[in-house]
């Protein structure tokens, strides 16, 4: 990936791109690509009416009269909220949650099972992008059934999804130094080089952020200003200091920061993710705790990267990364919407197996329609506790049930039993 550029422009550049000002194909174009707000890199390959050149001057120029600022330290940061942008956001607040709300079973134990579900996905994702190469079957397989990790990408799960699990519990809490420490050690914890290095800031200029060519992409600030940076970053995000600016967009900000600044030696995105979804919790978008963010952003992996790059390289334009997030969280919920739709189909066949078979409670109907998707699967307790989340006894209560009932077949296996499905009753 070549690092994107923006052009250097003289004041007769800006001065002959003006004389172009009162020509319609040019502003036709101006507000076109700026209202898809295209990078120089993307804008200069059109066919357009005048020396692309030109066009970049006047789109930036119309970009700078609704721009927004956020100072910190001396970074200054910018973004303009497009009107995609408040019809996501709009969504956000008034439908996502309804949507969610209203597809899923108000039983307690089937929202904990989504939950749960998202956080695998969540934990599994984030992961890879940062390279885990565990495929989300294994991965899950090794969650639900708490399997001790055999490799250090599984490790790199594991630990996301229990830093994800403690995100949940401290969510009402300010965000200070020692807490994004403890997410940090956390999500590192195993899978570093130097194990010193978990739970600790970078304490050198030695990391760069380079592509596969080598190029360097981002060179982060000096280490010596890392404390204070982390020190200004936990203050902007605990206070709103008289300056709205919208939960969704903020959280989007301090993903970004976190990247920018690169305050560790590794786990820097993961860390950044985890952020973000710490701050949507805290202003209660409790939709998020259902949202696999990470999993939309895997399957646009090349966009993620390229919109830290369009903003880094032109101005610190915010914009292009709020657009690539804005977009992923979209597309999170439209992902919920199919998997719910999915479950809905799911629960008439729940309720089919029920009718058919006298004697079983709701989830143990669902455990026996699982199974009837994989017969060759053997499930354990332990499987039923992390799936359902319930306690040990009532998952091997239901297990031992079925058994009762003639559904499985129990075997020993060590310490542990296995259950092995034997079918429905004709």
């Amino acid at each position: 990936m070549k690092p994107p550029r923006t052009p250097e422009y003289s004041p007769a550049d800006v001065k002959k791109a003006w004389e172009h000002a009162d020509t319609r194909d040019v502003i036709d174009a101006v507000f076109n690509y700026n209202k898809r707000y295209l990078h120089w890199e993307e804008l200069k390959w059109r066919d357009l009416p005048v020396d692309p050149l030109y066009v970049w001057i006047l789109m930036k120029a119309f970009r700078e009269r609704d721009m927004k600022y956020v100072s910190f330290d001396d970074l200054r940061l910018k973004y303009n909220l497009l009107d995609d942008f408040l019809e996501n956001l709009h969504f956000l607040d008034r439908s996502a949650a309804e949507i969610i709300s209203s597809g899923l079973d108000s039983r307690p134990q089937d929202r904990n099972r989504f939950i749960t579900n998202s956080l695998m996905e969540e934990a599994i994702a984030s992961s890879q992008i940062e390279g885990a190469a565990v495929t989300r079957t294994i991965a899950k397989k090794m969650l639900r059934e708490q399997r001790k990790p055999a490799t250090k990408d599984e490790r790199m799960i594991l630990n996301n999804y229990i830093t994800m699990k403690r995100i949940t519990q401290v969510k009402d809490e300010d965000l200070t130094p020692e807490l994004i420490l403890e997410i940090h050690k956390t999500i590192t914890r195993d899978t570093l080089e130097d194990p010193n290095d978990e739970g600790r800031f970078r304490d050198n200029n030695e990391i760069r952020v380079f592509d596969m060519r080598g190029n360097v992409l981002h060179t982060p600030p000096d280490f010596a200003l890392i404390e204070g940076l982390i020190e200004e970053l936990c203050a902007f995000a605990n206070n709103d200091d008289g300056q709205f600016i919208h939960p969704v967009i903020k959280g989007i900000i301090l993903h970004f920061l976190i990247g920018y600044i690169h305050p560790f030696n590794d786990g820097n995105g993961r860390t950044a993710r985890s952020i973000f979804y710490w701050y949507m919790l805290r202003k209660d978008y409790w939709l998020f705790e259902y949202m696999a963010v990470s999993r939309a952003i895997k399957d646009a992996e090349g966009q993620y990267k390229l919109a830290y790059l369009y903003t880094e390289s032109d101005e610190n334009d915010l914009t292009y990364f709020i657009r690539y997030n804005l977009a992923a969280v979209k597309t999170a919920v439209d992902n919920i919407r199919k998997y719910i739709e999915k479950k809905q189909g799911e629960s008439k066949q729940t309720l089919t197996i029920l009718q058919k078979n006298e004697g079983l409670s709701l989830r143990q109907a669902e455990i026996i329609k699982s199974l009837i998707k994989h017969p060759d699967k053997p499930i354990t307790i332990k499987e039923i506790v992390e799936t359902y989340r319930v306690a040990y006894g009532t998952a091997r209560s239901d297990l031992f049930r079925l058994e009762e009932l003639g559904y499985l077949a129990k075997r020993k296996s060590g310490k542990e039993y296995i259950f092995i499905f034997r079918g429905l009753k004709e």
